[in-house]
């Protein structure tokens, strides 16, 4: 669903930590992943380029985290 708003870009070769380089040296402001956990929580983790913090909030409200963000 994101993908009619922005510009999304799926990885999933290498470990997590490689992941989050590639992204952060092309300049992706954000990062979710979907993990093992997120099969049972229904929620992804988000981490932010610039602080490096990470949050966890459910999937169904990724579309308004993004929208607090960048407005739209």
């Amino acid at each position: 669903e994101l993908i009619a708003y922005y510009v999304c870009e799926y990885d999933e070769t290498g470990s997590i930590g490689k992941r989050y380089r590639r992204q952060d040296e092309i300049g992706t402001p954000y990062c979710v992943t979907y993990d093992f956990d997120s099969l049972e929580d229904k929620k992804v983790t988000i981490r932010e380029r610039d602080s490096m913090q990470q949050v966890r909030i459910p999937i169904e409200h990724l579309k308004d985290f993004f929208i607090g963000k960048f407005e739209l």
